[in-house]
């Protein structure tokens, strides 16, 4: 019988974190235990947390300050004790019967993925990705390319062994510190799985870390890219075209997305640095024009036409 670790990183979400832990509390599978790592919240935030350890004796609190949500996820895995590990923001909440049904799934896999939906105030979007059975890293990160969610740690189980082999860490001190890591995961890993089921409840609202409007956030999560891909770039062989044309269109689509001095500052940078355009596949006219224009200029060619390849 499967034994699930769910990391809860929880920092100032008050408003949202009695439906996140009631969510796991309310799941039709039992084997579980909830790791509950609480920041020094500026809201009632941690009382809540007190709340369900008090209740459930699977629920259990650490209280750090100052962490941050990559060093709050390694704080998790080092208290996990389960035999897969999955991650739940504070402000996110799972539906009723995803460790049930991933309990049911062959056993024998490194990750599963499952499905995500988009939770706004007054509609849901459903994200229904069609799934795969088990094959290697490189084949699953070919697939999983093509969902709307590639990278977030909180669209798959892992196994805990094979997390602590591979001595797996999230950058500390970054943000979207899943971009550094989540991708190196997948494409390492012998065995890996997804399900069509819709297990994970995505709620987009616009106060929260990575939907901030202020500016310099912004700059910083650019940085933090750069610092992460070039983690990348030293761990993958070049010659894996699809893992790198994925990490360059992510760098590209960000870059466009900053104000025109920064824009031109930051993708000088992308240029020397990582060769931003060579993964760009051109192996049919479509693409070969798109790759043409986006040389000329990403930032042109995201205002005049639109969306990349």
């Amino acid at each position: 019988m499967c034994y699930f670790s769910i990391i809860v990183p929880i920092y100032n979400v008050e408003k949202y974190l009695n439906r996140c832990l009631e969510s796991i509390a309310l799941q039709c599978y039992d084997n579980y235990e909830v790791i509950m790592i609480s920041d020094k919240s500026d809201d009632n935030s941690d009382s809540i947390v007190k709340k369900y350890e008090k209740k459930y004796k699977n629920f259990k609190r650490y209280y750090f300050e100052n962490t941050g949500l990559a060093k709050a996820k390694n704080i998790g895995i080092k208290y996990a004790k389960g035999d897969y590990v999955l991650f739940l923001d504070g402000d996110d909440f799972l539906e009723p019967n995803l460790l049930e049904t991933l309990s049911k799934q062959n056993t024998n896999f490194d990750i599963i993925r499952f499905q995500v939906q988009e939770v706004y105030e007054n509609k849901v979007i459903k994200y229904n990705e069609n799934g795969f059975d088990k094959t290697n890293g490189k084949k699953a990160f070919k697939k999983i390319i093509n969902y709307h969610f590639v990278e977030p740690s909180w669209a798959y189980c892992y196994r805990r062994d094979y997390w602590n082999k591979n001595k797996f860490s999230f950058m500390e001190n970054c943000i979207a510190e899943d971009f550094g890591l989540t991708p190196f995961i997948i494409y390492k890993a012998k065995n890996v799985k997804s399900i069509n089921y819709i297990g994970y409840n995505y709620v987009i609202r616009n106060n929260s870390l990575m939907k901030e409007n202020k500016y310099n956030q912004k700059i910083k999560k650019m940085n933090d890219m750069i610092l992460q891909a070039n983690f990348l770039y030293n761990k993958i062989n070049r010659n894996e075209n699809s893992f790198y044309e994925f990490i360059n269109n992510s760098l590209i689509t960000y870059v466009i997305t900053l104000k025109y001095k920064d824009y031109r500052k930051y993708l000088k940078i992308l240029k020397n640095k990582f060769d931003i355009y060579k993964y760009i596949p051109n192996d049919n006219l479509k693409r070969k024009i798109k790759k043409q224009l986006l040389i000329i200029s990403p930032y042109i060619y995201k205002k005049t036409i639109g969306r990349f390849l």
